[in-house]
Order: C-alpha cells, then sequence, then structure tokens
C-alpha cells in the first residue's frame, strides 16, 4: 500500500521564493469525494494522473496516483469535474533535508499560499524556514475542496441577489493573507 504523509502550512511572506528550484502548472479537478476519501484527476503541462486517496488517520492516508494520457485528463477536468476544478503552480523549495511545495494557487483562488511537507513517517523531525507560518494539516478549511465550496457559496449566496451588485454579478475576493475571509 502506498502511504501518503504530509503537513500544511501557512506562510508568513514570500521570501521562499529566492530558494525556489523548480515549479510546474498544474489543474486539479475532483471527480469523486465522499467523507474522507476522494478521487482526483490533475494534469501538468507533460502528463495526466488520477489519484485515489482513502480516509487520513493521524497524518497518513493510503494513496494510489497512476499516469493517464493528458488528453484524457484535460478532457475529465472539461466533462467530469464541473466547478470543482482549481489551478496553482506549484514550486519545489529544499530546506535542510526535505523538498516544501509551495502551492500558488490561481484562477478564484488567487491569493492562496500553501506549503506542504511529505515525511517518510509520522514522527519524522523537519526543520521548517523561516518563512513558514502556523501549521493547518488539520484545519479543513485549508482543503483545496473546501476552499472551492467557500468560494462557490459566496458566489451563489451572492448571485441569489442580484440587487446588491450593480450589473448582478459578484466578484468574490480572497485576502492575500492566506487567512479566507
Amino acid at each position: 500500500m502506498n502511504i501518503e504523509i504530509e503537513r500544511k502550512f501557512l506562510l508568513k511572506n514570500d521570501s521562499w521564493k529566492a530558494s525556489a528550484t523548480g515549479f510546474s502548472q498544474l489543474r486539479d479537478g475532483l471527480l469523486s469525494g465522499r467523507k474522507n476519501n476522494k478521487i482526483r484527476v490533475r494534469t501538468d503541462a507533460k502528463k495526466g494522473l488520477i489519484t485515489v486517496k482513502g480516509p487520513t488517520s493521524g497524518l497518513s492516508r493510503a494513496e494510489y496516483e497512476y499516469e493517464i494520457p493528458l488528453s484524457d485528463a484535460e478532457e475529465m477536468l472539461l466533462t467530469l469535474c464541473d466547478d470543482k476544478v482549481c489551478n496553482k503552480v506549484r514550486f519545489l523549495v529544499p530546506h535542510s533535508k526535505h523538498v516544501w511545495y509551495v502551492d500558488v494557487y490561481e484562477g478564484v483562488l488567487a491569493g492562496i499560499t500553501i506549503a506542504e511537507i511529505e515525511l517518510a513517517h509520522e514522527n519524522e523531525t523537519f526543520l521548517c524556514p523561516d518563512w513558514i507560518g502556523p501549521e493547518v494539516t488539520d484545519d479543513p478549511a485549508y482543503g483545496k475542496w473546501a476552499m472551492l465550496a467557500r468560494y462557490t457559496a459566496t458566489i451563489d449566496a451572492a448571485n441569489s441577489n442580484p440587487s446588491s451588485t450593480s450589473n448582478g454579478l459578484v466578484k468574490a475576493t480572497w485576502h492575500t493573507g492566506n487567512v479566507l475571509e
């Protein structure tokens, strides 16, 4: 069984950019999600991936990931994911003995930046860079699907009362300090 062990953090500042060694443009879509299980499709510039994740136990969860043709993944994002798609740039930032993944969200989630570190075991120690802020691993509000759901609910609520805006449309904004408003 493949196990994913990761921790998530907000950022204090953008000084991590000076240490970034690479990046990928990612597009994630939720194909299915029930309770703590989910199936995700992802694209980067070269390939598509299907990922199946099981429920979390502590910091660990089962994770199975399979490469699929990029064209299939793109079609799934367009036809199967509805409004559950997000775009982000993932930066690789080495620090001490680990590589941190800094996800800078774009589109409807622009302004949100989250750093992740993957560990070999739950008790593994690691050094936090000075740009790491509060940990949000156990905060469901910082899961990408929860963030997308919050955005969608904000738009739906605002559009149900079109007299509150001049043109009946609402542009949702996210606080750039990583805290959802």
